[in-house]
């Protein structure tokens, strides 16, 4: 698989979100790399997105990582157990990012599972099996990224983006649980694979 190169982060936030699906993520393990594609981002442009951590330039130790160089890992906790991968885009100090909200899985599907379930995947049922990857939390889950991951190079040998398919149809619609967000929460910067079944809330 083709690694993406740098400067594919170092563009407008809203393409890099659209042109990320598709993509395999792949982390190396001891076992066998996981790999799973891209089937669902969400954009978030802190200058002057409300829903973002990083609005009007607000900068604190939790999103410092959004202000670091593109193509880096900004990884945050919520809820007090569960994490959530976003890959940071544009400029250095133009706080940007992009939300990997779900995954289709590829490849290395036991250690995922064992790692979501503590089972083997042919034991999975299929409710089990669509909520492997099907949400930002359940993918780190699976694929165990958690805060140890913020600021990691994402072109690096060990855990990168490779390049993956395009013969699909892009659908976008307003992100998810941002209510809070004012005029931001009806902005159009979630995009999905349309009729992938690992999408978290398809609206088809």
């Amino acid at each position: 698989m083709n690694m993406l190169c740098r400067s594919f982060y170092e563009r407008d936030t809203l393409i890099v979100a659209r042109e990320l699906l598709g993509k395999y993520i792949v982390k190396k393990t001891y076992h066998k790399n996981l790999i799973g594609m891209i089937v669902e981002t969400e954009a978030y442009i802190g200058p002057f997105d409300k829903a973002s951590h990083s609005y009007n330039y607000r900068r604190t130790e939790r999103n410092d990582a959004m202000y670091g160089p593109p193509g880096h890992a900004y990884v945050y906790m919520i809820y007090g157990k569960n994490f959530c991968l976003n890959i940071v885009t544009e400029e250095v100090e133009k706080p940007c990012a992009v939300l990997i909200r779900a995954l289709e899985p590829v490849s290395g599907l036991d250690e995922m599972a064992v790692n979501r379930y503590n089972k083997n995947f042919n034991e999975l049922s299929k409710g089990e099996i669509i909520n492997l990857t099907n949400g930002p939390s359940k993918l780190c889950s699976a694929f165990k990224i958690d805060k140890s991951y913020n600021k990691k190079d994402i072109c690096s040998e060990s855990f990168y983006i490779a390049e993956g398919i395009t013969d699909f149809e892009i659908k976008e619609s307003k992100r998810i649980n941002i209510n809070y967000a004012e005029e931001a929460k009806d902005f159009l910067w979630r995009f999905y694979i349309k009729g992938n079944k690992f999408v978290s809330k398809p609206h088809e």
